[in-house]
């Protein structure tokens, strides 16, 4: 990436008025908190509604400032969260980077935390379910638990608060299998809140939320931690974000990968971008200057239905 020394946003505004914001930049990849209600693709004309790569390809090739101050020309997921899950989505700068960070991804490399709010208390404080995962041949869209064909899946769970019938539950994903995390909560008796598949309808729809990637970076050859917040997520279905450990909550920044099994010392820093030494405050009165809206279409806006492909991204949760 060219560094043009404009001062680069970090958060946008798509054309229907949604937000996003950057959590993560370096020169292979961008990372944002993905907005609920915005699906990954499939890439094409008929589903052009609500489809966030789509959406972030035409900012690019419409001259959106937030992208040509980066110089953007390629903007590619490396994996997917599911339309209703919020948080971190890594997405890839090139297409080389695209088959490295695909690569990371394949081999296991990369550490995965998730928030859900549970539709009932676990009978368990902490657990894991192993419970092999596979589509459901009746219901199209829809998975299942398979024991004689499915492929395996593994889930680290634990209870950090409960109250009445509900729970906050911390899912750490060791596998990458489509709805693993909501299927693994249903067969355990509760059943992520809002889940119109395996549990039922909420207000606030589905309760995930992807608030933690941390993974070795084939390029800068070190440990990268990216977070999401969690504070609005907790606070909206009534739970106290303090409740979260801090070790999923806070990042440790520009730790290299250890060598001979060594084990770094890790320096914690609060949510914020990564990549910066200091925590950049959330947008409040005397930042709206920070929010760049998308600009009007000009000459050769107009929506193309080709758009750059790449490797497939490991399954939605």
């Amino acid at each position: 990436m060219v560094d043009s020394g404009v001062a680069k946003p970090d958060r946008f505004e798509l054309p229907d008025g949604t937000l996003i914001e950057i959590l993560h930049e370096d020169r292979g990849v961008l990372a944002i908190d993905k907005p609920a209600g915005w699906m990954l693709g499939p890439d094409d004309v008929e589903h052009h509604e609500r489809n966030l790569h789509r959406a972030l390809v035409d900012e690019i090739e419409e001259g959106a400032f937030w992208a040509t101050s980066r110089n953007l020309k390629f903007l590619r997921f490396v994996h997917r969260l599911d339309a209703p899950t919020t948080g971190v989505l890594l997405l890839s700068k090139s297409q080389g980077a695209m088959a490295a960070f695909s690569r990371v991804f394949a081999e296991r490399s990369v550490k995965k935390a998730y928030l859900a709010i549970t539709d009932s208390v676990p009978k368990l404080q902490k657990w894991t379910c192993k419970e092999p995962l596979g589509p459901d041949p009746v219901q199209h869209g829809r998975h299942r638990v398979d024991y004689p064909l499915g492929k395996e899946a593994e889930t680290h769970f634990e209870v950090l608060q409960a109250r009445e019938h509900r729970a906050l539950v911390l899912a750490r994903p060791v596998t990458g299998r489509t709805h693993q995390i909501r299927i693994h909560l249903a067969h355990a008796g509760c059943p992520v809140t809002g889940d119109i598949l395996y549990g039922r309808r909420d207000m606030y729809g589905l309760a995930l939320r992807a608030i933690r990637l941390e993974y070795p970076d084939p390029f800068l050859k070190r440990q990268t931690v990216i977070v999401a917040s969690v504070d609005d997520f907790c606070r909206r279905h009534g739970f106290d974000p303090a409740s979260v450990p801090a070790e999923v909550r806070y990042r440790i920044n520009r730790r290299p990968i250890p060598k001979d099994g060594a084990k770094p010392v890790p320096s914690k820093d609060p949510v914020g971008r990564t990549g910066d030494a200091k925590v950049k405050p959330s947008a409040g009165p005397g930042q709206a200057d920070r929010v760049v809206k998308h600009p009007p279409k000009g000459a050769g806006g107009q929506r193309r239905p080709d758009r750059p492909g790449g490797l497939n991204p490991p399954a939605a949760q």
